[in-house]
Formats: C-alpha cells, sequence, structure tokens
C-alpha cells in the first residue's frame, strides 16, 4: 500500500543538500508498521529495526536510531501525513472496501501526555483578577479618605476591565498619593509595597493564561493543547478530570475515511471543523452522515442542510419520542401545545391564547445565532393548572425555536424512513469497534506526543494502521 502512493509532499519536507538521509519510505514503512504491531514508541521501533525480521526487511537493513524516527514523525510529517491518509483511503475507496459518500461520525476522548496535577482553570484567574479588583478599590478608597488636599487626588481609576494597562496606571496613581504620605497607615504602606511588586506580574501572567485559553475552560501546563475533561475509563470512581483531546472520525465499513482531534470536550462543537476538514480532503461533503444525539443541534443541522448532506443525527428527545409513556409523561411542554398558524397563536391548556411578543436569540459556542419567538398568556393568576402547567409567579412565557422545530420534523422523517433505520442500526458495528479495536485490542489509551500539531501526526498513523490491519483482515 505504501509503494502505490504518491511521496512527493514527503519529499517536499527534505533539503535537496545536506548529509545522506533515510530514505523517507522507509521510516514511514518502520512508522506504519509500528502502529500496525502495536509498536509506539520511537525507541522500541529502532529497536525492532535491529532485532526484529519484519522491521530489517521494511528498512533494508538500515538502523535508524530513535532520534531519527522521532524526527521523522514530529517534523517531516507534519504537513505530508494527511495526504499520504487521504491517498490510502482513495486506494481502498477504488477497491469497494469502503465509500467516502456515506459515512458514520463519532468521537472519544484520550488521555494526553501531560501532568494531570499541572492545570490552569479559566475560573480561577477571573476569581484572582476580581480579587486584585477589590483589593485596588479598597486601597483607593482609603487613599481618597486620608488625602488632606483633594487637589492633590488624580482621577479615579478606571478598573471596569483588569489588565496590565489598568493595574499599572492604578498603580501608578496610588504611589503619587500614598508613597510619600506620612498620614498614611504603615500596613496599607507594606500593602501598597506588595501591589508594586506583585499585582503587574500576576496581571501579565493571567493574560497569557487567558490568551493560551481561549474559548476553552481549562489546560495543562506540560501540554497547553489538551483539556481537562471527564473520561470514561475512571478507575479510581472519583469523578476525576484528565488532560485530554477529543478525537473525531468518520467511518465506512469500519475504515477511517476522516478524522481530526479537538481541545474541546463537547461533540456538539466539533462537527464543523469535521465536516470542512472531510471537504478539503475530498473535494466535497458526504450525501449522508450518520451520528448520534450528541451532534444533534440547530447549528449542526444548519450546516448540514447547506451543504446537502442527508442526516442521518438524532436530537436529544428523539429515542424518548420514541416511547408512548414518555410522550404522555409532559402534557403541558410547548411542543404539545397547539399552535393556530393563521391567529400566530399558541392555545395553553386552559383554551386560554398565548399571542406573540416578540424574539429573543442565544449564541452558541461557535458563534451561532439561534432566534426564538416567545408568546405569552393574558391571564394565568386565577388559572386551576397555574403551579402545574408552570412554574412562574407570572404570566407564562414559551420559547419557539421555529427553525429548529422544522429541522428536526426533517430529520424525524429521514430517521423513521427505512433508509434512515437501517444507517441507524449500522452506526453502533462501524464507528464504535474501530475505538474500542485501537482503544483495548492494541493498547492505545493515551498519545505519547504533546501538541495538537503532534497529536494529529500520532492519531494520523493509528488511522492508517486501522485501515491497514482492516484490509489484511
Amino acid at each position: 500500500m505504501i509503494n502505490r502512493i504518491n511521496l512527493e509532499p514527503l519529499l517536499k519536507a527534505y533539503h535537496i543538500r545536506g548529509g545522506s538521509n533515510y530514505h523517507p519510505l522507509l521510516l514511514l514503512k518502520v512508522l506504519v508498521y509500528g502502529y500496525v504491531t502495536n509498536i509506539y514508541s520511537s525507541r522500541k521501533l529502532a529497536e525492532a529495526c535491529r532485532e526484529r525480521v519484519p522491521f530489517m526487511w521494511l528498512s533494508a537493513m538500515s538502523k535508524p536510531d530513535h532520534n531519527t524516527i522521532n524526527r521523522f514523525r514530529g517534523v517531516r510529517l507534519k504537513h505530508a501525513l494527511r495526504s499520504v491518509f487521504e491517498e490510502v483511503v482513495q486506494l481502498l475507496a477504488s477497491e469497494g472496501l469502503l465509500s467516502i459518500d456515506q459515512v458514520y461520525t463519532d468521537g472519544t476522548k484520550i488521555e494526553a501526555n501531560a501532568n494531570k496535577y499541572t492545570f490552569v482553570w479559566k475560573k480561577s484567574i477571573q476569581n484572582n483578577k476580581e480579587k486584585i479588583k477589590k483589593q485596588l478599590e479598597d486601597i483607593w478608597q482609603y487613599a481618597q479618605h486620608i488625602a488632606a488636599d483633594e487637589d492633590r487626588m488624580p482621577d479615579p481609576p478606571d478598573l471596569t476591565t483588569i489588565n496590565p494597562e489598568s493595574v499599572n496606571a492604578t498603580v501608578e496613581k496610588l504611589n503619587k498619593v500614598l508613597a510619600d504620605n506620612d498620614q498614611a497607615d504603615k500596613k496599607v504602606k507594606a500593602k501598597l509595597r506588595y501591589i508594586n511588586k506583585n499585582f503587574p506580574e500576576a496581571i501579565a501572567k493571567y493574560e497569557q493564561q487567558e490568551a493560551i485559553l481561549g474559548e476553552r475552560n481549562s489546560y495543562s501546563k506540560t501540554d497547553k493543547d489538551a483539556t481537562f475533561m471527564r473520561m470514561k475509563e475512571d478507575p479510581m470512581r472519583n469523578g476525576q478530570l484528565k488532560p485530554a483531546y477529543n478525537v473525531q472520525i468518520s467511518t465506512s465499513n469500519q475504515y477511517i475515511v476522516n478524522y481530526t482531534v479537538h481541545p474541546n470536550p463537547t461533540d456538539t462543537l466539533t462537527l464543523k471543523t469535521h465536516l470542512e476538514q472531510h471537504q478539503s480532503s475530498y473535494g466535497k461533503a458526504p450525501k449522508t452522515l450518520t451520528a448520534d444525539a450528541g451532534y444533534g443541534s440547530e447549528e449542526n443541522y444548519t450546516l448540514l442542510e447547506q451543504n446537502q448532506v442527508d442526516a442521518y443525527v438524532k436530537y436529544n428527545t428523539f429515542d424518548n419520542g420514541q416511547n408512548e409513556t414518555y410522550k404522555n409523561k409532559f402534557p403541558f411542554h410547548p411542543d404539545k401545545l397547539f399552535y393556530n398558524q393563521g391567529q400566530d397563536v399558541y392555545i395553553c391548556p386552559m383554551g386560554q391564547q398565548m399571542h406573540y411578543i416578540g424574539n429573543s436569540q442565544r449564541k452558541s459556542g461557535n458563534g451561532f445565532i439561534q432566534t426564538f419567538r416567545r408568546y405569552q398568556a393574558k391571564n394565568c393568576s386565577n388559572c386551576p393548572l397555574n403551579g402545574a402547567c408552570h412554574k412562574s409567579k407570572t404570566n407564562r412565557i414559551i420559547e419557539i425555536n421555529v427553525n429548529l422545530a422544522r429541522q428536526k420534523r426533517w430529520v424525524h422523517e429521514l430517521l423513521t424512513s427505512e433508509e434512515g433505520i437501517r444507517h441507524r442500526k449500522k452506526r453502533c458495528f462501524d464507528v464504535e469497534p474501530v475505538f474500542a479495536n485501537i482503544k483495548q485490542n492494541h493498547g492505545f489509551r493515551r498519545f505519547m506526543l504533546r501538541g495538537k500539531e503532534k497529536v494529529e501526526i500520532e492519531w494520523g498513523l493509528l488511522a492508517i494502521a486501522q485501515n491497514l490491519r482492516k484490509k489484511a483482515a
């Protein structure tokens, strides 16, 4: 398989001049065969090239050391491995072993090669910045209190946003008022010296940490791209968070067709990037995509609609909706209310009309804006169902996402069709066994490399190895 692919992208990673190198074709074979046979360490791969006959044959009796193998994996393959993976998939597709147009998508969390105790939390940074803000405001109020002459007081500091500039400006103003003031308390002066020494440096550190965090809530200091996530593997049964990556794959007949690595623990927010990668790799979006309810959102349905993809993707209440007992469990839910389209009103359980009062909007983590139409009843105070129908102290207000309701009807029709039932049944034994095979049968539960770029290389090698193992089987 490796002999049949185009190595031009990989050869571009090498300089024409310089000392002799090991041929990239041989090193690629050694790496891929190592991942096929559960050898992931560069030192063990170097040892295998000296001691194991299959590796000797693949490397043409050359003996690359672990630095050469590790450099090839971490540097040379950075921009070339994706094209190698895509060519392997195209070759398998040409043999009729998989389909690029019908894919099954799922994700799993794999632990990062990072210390689980060296963490940085976004909420902790925000709390510390608020403490700094409060201390600065308190000492500023004291400075105003002891100032003998109001003309000596500079303009009050702007602490609406805590950043290095605002903190430095506040510290300078406090020094101007308190440093040479004989009336100032010694404890306050000592506190001011502490502020001068520590606050600017602390704020600069917090700013740097927030830049690394981005939209995430945490990261590990030993692998700054890894986010703390709740793992399924929990031997201590204490719900401990561990630094990990969220790996997304699309499969066809248990072959990996596409893969992406995300620092975000939520599957819902990963589909957009994952679909864009599929389009970049193969020039088009798949015709059908099947996934579980973790991907069911208005943003994802809109994305699949725009790309003309048949979305066999459950929404969160789909399975419960098939249960007759659950259908009758919430009789006052907005979905159960009658809607009069001509008058644009909903009818409450007591027959009262609920009129349109305006729109509200919400923004998702990816910046997607959801629009809700709001309807309110006229008089709920004397209603006999008050308290059972809703818990609000005022007249009941419901919010209806018209676009999402339409998308749910579209998806429900797809999922309950014969084709949808077939896709739903196949998803369980198409994509999920791939993760089980890699993690359980081949013992890969923790990445060897650090950083998102290198982790993507490592997972790309695992994906190629999985496809070759499947073809051989």
